[in-house]
């Protein structure tokens, strides 16, 4: 279970950030992926070429899988769990790139150069049903995707087939389905920053405790509708920064209304669903920042020339969690 929305300066510079929600323990470090490389699909024979160079979060599996990333023409995409919802074909789609859900990322960073580019050359793939390495399921996805002209789409693909479709709100979580989320705002419609009027109710005055209130009714708890309807309000109403970095630093303290520790949230088998990491994608640089659960650091890789054009891909392994700097 994630949570994701983009962002913009006053300048216009775009960014996309996300957590990353999850019980098992997935291991990723920032990578990148340098031009012309070739995958090979584990649902056919079928392989694919990425001529376009990206950065984000990478484990290498025998082959390397990406969960988040932007790319050098400043595409950005992470991919978010759809359980319950996600529908694909069990069988590979005669004339179609046949790719499994897991793979779909790394074909539309390598791929395309903006959002609706990749609407217009959706016709060219199938999502087909193929376990992924290490979690050996077919792994429930859909997707968010935005590009350095601030156009941002969802990607879902269901049994009634594949939708593509205009994010007007700049925020994405999990099941239920995109739409719904959108109709389900219309039940916070009370909510604002500032403080509700006074109220007169018969003879007495009823006045708000103070500011805040306005927020009364926003939901608090870890499931995706609430973490939708909060991560909608705080994007809305955060003051607008000028800078790369104070955009980073406003987009932390978003995504800590949504963070989740380890220990609060378990899933039926009492395993811990929690924030692994949280990542920051900038799409004018473009570069790609994380700042993992066991130490707030943020680290940042920028895609300089050399990356881009470098023989194999470049692992930037996590340092381990720091100590705090005691000063008595």
């Amino acid at each position: 279970m994630c949570t994701s929305l983009t962002f913009q300066t006053t300048g216009g510079d775009q960014f996309l950030a996300r957590t990353m929600d999850f019980g098992f323990e997935l291991g990723g470090r920032p990578v990148v992926m340098p031009r012309q490389q070739h995958f090979s699909s584990v649902t056919t024979a079928a392989e694919f070429d990425t001529p376009y160079s990206f950065v984000g979060t990478g484990r290498n599996l025998n082959g390397y899988i990406f969960v988040d990333g932007v790319n050098e023409y400043g595409v950005s995409a992470a991919a978010l769990y759809f359980s319950g919802q996600a529908h694909y074909p069990t069988e590979p789609v005669a004339g179609k790139l046949n790719l499994a859900p897991h793979e779909v990322l790394m074909w539309l960073l390598g791929n395309v150069k903006s959002a609706q580019e990749l609407g217009d050359r959706l016709n060219e793939i199938a999502i087909v049903e193929a376990a992924a390495p290490l979690l050996n399921i077919v792994v429930p996805l859909h997707w968010i995707i935005s590009d350095r002209s601030g156009a941002t789409y969802v990607l879902e693909q269901e049994a009634d087939g594949m939708h593509y479709m205009v994010n007007p709100v700049g925020v994405m979580t999990n099941t239920p389905d995109f739409n719904w989320h959108l109709k389900n705002l219309s039940n916070y419609l009370q909510l604002q920053p500032g403080p509700h009027v006074d109220r007169q109710y018969g003879d007495l005055t009823v006045k708000p405790f103070g500011p805040g209130t306005g927020a009364m009714g926003m939901p608090g708890d870890y499931t995706s509708p609430s973490r939708f309807v909060r991560t909608v309000f705080m994007r809305q109403y955060t003051d607008a920064v000028a800078t790369d970095a104070e955009a980073v630093n406003a987009l932390s303290h978003l995504l800590n209304s949504v963070e989740i520790p380890k220990g609060v949230k378990l899933q039926a088998d009492g395993s811990s669903d929690y924030t692994q990491y949280r990542a920051y994608m900038s799409m004018h640089e473009p570069a790609f920042y994380i700042q993992p659960y066991a130490d707030q650091t943020i680290t940042r890789v920028g895609l300089t020339p050399e990356l881009m054009v470098a023989s194999q891909p470049t692992e930037f392994p996590l340092a381990p969690a720091q100590q705090f700097n005691r000063v008595n």
